[in-house]
């Protein structure tokens, strides 16, 4: 057995357990600090010492800081951080403050349902800094990883639920949120589109995963993030598909959960599930899909509904004037970026963002919406988020 602390700003790192596992995590650990040393601050990392290892279990509080900074502005609010789980180990994560849909998209004044859970209005989110590897059956946000891919959506969800309080599998909302911001700020993001590279420029890479043409999770420049900043959340365009909860097509309509509810394990959102409500237009009507002959069409006209076809996003008609569509970045923030859905009758879930295979189709407003939930596959993966639950006033 062995035990390690390691410090670097706002991030810390604590684990215990087998030798390897230990050794693992503290290599990422300093690999990512190496990486995101911050502007303004000076850094000496230096290396993990094998007496750490050596000797079996240490005493944690022995073990050197990972960094003494020599300039850090007073007060500082980190918003990249580590969270723990149930299992003691860390997830690399973002902090988002709660933002209106006024602030986002010219909207409303209401917050965006991403900071909207359980009935409660939450003033911060956190979501994994990349998409997620897999320690003993549990997800998990660190870089230089091979993202985890092969499951279902079901099977995910669950795996994110099982990390404690508060976590739980990104959700259509959350997503809609980054792809919201990166398009307001004029930084949607590029990413491996092409075999390890971004169509765009072939300068622009990551390093390769050894796995088909997977690169590692947050191995890609400042431009493969949502802000185009090496603190940014990282690989949402290309790689791999990554699966959201909470959004699905039944029947040619469009549902989702309420607000971002699907954030809660108690939400029923299975295919018979209560919780599901429609997504509607700005007067209160249901959304439906149109598709057929290379056309997508979002319509309130249930007659239209049916079909299935896929286009760029610049070729999707709206029919109707619709916040809901734009809160989870169903338009086209992106006009090459590919949208498929299948609205003919069954229940459809979705994938997000594209795979490296298909170059200016993929991008954080990709979107197909024809996966069932029995459906698994080698390019489809996700990532966890997180909430710190409201204490109820007594």
């Amino acid at each position: 057995m062995a035990k390690v602390k390691l410090d670097y700003m706002s991030l810390s790192l604590r684990a215990e357990g087998s030798d390897d596992v230990v050794r693992e995590l503290s290599g990422r650990f300093l690999d990512m600090a190496e990486k995101y040393g911050a502007p303004g601050v000076y850094f000496n990392v230096p290396p993990v010492p094998d007496s750490i290892f050596a000797d079996g279990c240490r005493d944690p509080e022995e073990v050197e800081p990972l960094t003494e900074p020599k300039e850090v502005a007073p007060g500082a609010d980190w918003d990249v951080v580590a969270i723990y789980d149930d299992a003691g180990i860390p997830s690399i994560m973002h902090r988002f403050r709660r933002v209106s849909n006024k602030e986002l998209f010219g909207g409303s004044d209401k917050p965006h349902p991403a900071f909207i859970i359980g009935g409660e209005v939450y003033d911060e989110i956190y979501i994994s800094v990349y998409p997620n590897m897999m320690i003993h059956g549990k997800p998990y946000s660190l870089p230089y990883a091979d993202p985890a891919t092969g499951f279902t959506a079901d099977e995910f969800a669950k795996a994110c639920f099982s990390k404690g309080e508060g976590w739980h599998p990104l959700t259509a909302a959350e997503w809609g949120l980054l792809a919201n911001l990166s398009y307001a700020n004029g930084t949607l993001p590029h990413g491996n589109t092409n075999a390890g590279h971004w169509d765009g420029d072939d300068e622009e890479r990551g390093e390769s995963s050894g796995s088909s043409n997977r690169t590692l999770t947050g191995s890609g420049p400042e431009t493969w993030t949502h802000d185009h900043t090496k603190t940014g959340v990282h690989d949402l365009c290309g790689n791999i598909w990554e699966t959201v909860a909470g959004l699905r097509i039944k029947n040619g309509m469009l549902m989702v959960a309420q607000n971002n509810d699907a954030a809660l394990p108690e939400t029923d959102l299975t295919k018979c599930g209560d919780d599901w409500k429609p997504l509607t237009d700005d007067n209160g009507e249901p959304v439906y899909v149109s598709a057929s002959d290379g056309k997508i069409t979002f319509t309130t006209d249930h007659n239209k509904a049916g079909g299935w076809a896929g286009c760029k996003w610049g070729e999707v008609k709206t029919e109707c004037k619709s916040e809901m569509l734009k809160e989870y970045a169903l338009f086209a923030g992106e006009e090459k970026a590919y949208c498929y859905i299948d609205a003919t009758e069954g229940e459809y879930i979705p994938n997000r963002g594209g795979s490296w295979s298909i170059g200016t189709y993929a991008g954080v407003f990709s979107l197909i919406l024809s996966y069932s939930r029995a459906d698994s596959s080698w390019d489809v993966g996700g990532r966890s988020a997180f909430f710190k639950k409201l204490k109820a006033e007594h």
